[in-house]
């Protein structure tokens, strides 16, 4: 039983790229998705536009700061 532990590695090489493609499209939604924030809590919602703006733009940041990631990482080019 043991030995099944210890040769059973081969699962992670699938598992690294389905976190890659996941991480891109987190990224392209936070980075797209970041200026319809500002609409949506804004105008949808109801609520302040400080507030809309401040949540878009730190949407956007983070998806920004995700592609940054990814390209330091060499996942996209």
């Amino acid at each position: 039983m043991s030995n099944r532990k210890q040769g059973s590695t081969g699962s992670s090489r699938g598992d690294g790229k389905f976190w890659n493609a996941l991480l891109v499209v987190i990224a392209a939604a936070c980075t797209f998705g970041g200026p319809y924030v500002v609409y949506a809590f804004h105008h949808l919602l109801k609520r302040g536009l400080l507030f809309s703006t401040l949540s878009g733009v730190g949407i956007f940041a983070v998806g920004l700061a995700l592609v940054g990631y990814l390209i330091k990482k060499k996942i996209i080019s």
